[in-house]
């Protein structure tokens, strides 16, 4: 009887802690919370209100700049909004214009056409040449448009300035009826003047599309900058200087600087170098560094002497010889210095 007990009694006792471990073991041990991440909610900048684009007749304009113009970006449209048709769809302008654009017109190129007013037109419209504008020389108040702005007009050719080239891509042209230039006996070049109404004209245009487009100063240019050793106009007649003093129109010389350069040149060995290779290379990189396409040839070749040319009919037009002399080259040296390249 006892033996039976001491056994229920053991047994009991076993159970017990048996009972007591696995309630230890299984007990609910509470882990430490983790903190859920906040949502951070956006405030998104509101963006700003587009000018409208305006309908008249079906066409659409679009006539805000809404780009930044210090980067030179201009978004607005001088003449309808040209968009695609495609079939089965429907082209929207739910977020035009993009900021980020800006005009294909750089550059103006100005030309002379070397024949009179009736010849001009029919050449101009009627064969491969052509060009945006066509100044008269008829007394009246008309200029005649011959290319939408928007288009290439064949006036440039096989051309360059900087680092562009192919210019017809990126400018608009503008002839002027002119005479151009006879050449005597001795092969002397003896050039036509501009009439004082047509320069006007002249002025007025040139100003209303170099404002539109916001084309600077250093991409107003003569036909003979572009393509120094094929072409001559406009011309030394052409008054460059008059467009720049009365209509800041071009680019121009700083008469102290030029002079500064000069006194430089004049107090050196100018002369007694001109023939020598490096000095040679040192004017071809000059005119290099303003906007001539010129190759190092160290050499007075024909290329470097008929660019030497279109740079005085441009900016020394008293003399015209092809000679880098000592004025033409502080002149080169002043305009480098006021219209570096950017």
């Amino acid at each position: 009887m006892r033996k039976t007990l001491y056994i229920i009694g053991l047994s009991t006792l076993v159970f017990s802690c048996t009972s007591q471990q696995n309630v230890k073991k299984n007990s609910y041990k509470p882990k430490n919370p983790v903190a859920q991440p906040k949502t951070v909610v956006k405030t998104q900048t509101p963006e700003k209100p587009k000018p409208q684009i305006t309908s008249d007749h079906g066409v659409e304009f679009f006539t805000t700049n809404i780009a930044d113009p210090t980067k030179n970006d201009n978004t607005a449209s001088y003449g309808s909004i040209v968009s695609a048709k495609p079939a089965g769809y429907k082209v929207v302008k739910t977020y035009f214009p993009a900021v980020a654009q800006n005009f294909r017109q750089r550059y103006l190129i100005l030309h002379y056409t070397a024949i009179p007013d009736d010849k001009s037109i029919t050449v101009l419209t009627q064969q491969t040449v052509s060009a945006h504008y066509l100044v008269n020389n008829t007394g009246d108040n008309e200029i005649y448009q011959l290319v939408d702005e928007n288009k290439r007009a064949y006036h440039a050719g096989v051309s360059a300035w900087r680092a562009d080239k192919n210019l017809n891509d990126t400018s608009i042209g503008i002839e002027i009826v002119n005479m151009g230039y006879t050449t005597d006996a001795a092969g002397k070049r003896t050039f036509a003047p501009f009439d004082d109404a047509q320069m006007k004209k002249v002025a007025a245009l040139v100003k209303d599309i170099v404002t539109r487009y916001q084309i600077p100063a250093t991409n107003i240019l003569a036909h003979s900058d572009i393509a120094p050793t094929r072409k001559q106009d406009p011309g030394p007649m052409f008054p460059w200087k008059k467009l720049y003093d009365e209509y800041q129109i071009g680019m121009w010389y700083d008469e102290a600087s030029k002079q500064s350069y000069y006194d430089l040149a004049t107090s050196t060995d100018f002369q007694t170098k001109y023939n020598d290779p490096s000095f040679i290379v040192n004017v071809q990189t000059q005119l290099q560094k303003f906007g001539y396409a010129l190759d190092l040839s160290g050499k007075w070749d024909d290329a470097t002497k008929k660019t030497i040319e279109a740079f005085q009919y441009h900016f020394r037009p008293q003399n015209y010889d092809g000679i880098m002399d000592a004025e033409t080259f502080s002149i080169l040296q002043a305009l480098i210095q006021k219209y570096p390249v950017k």
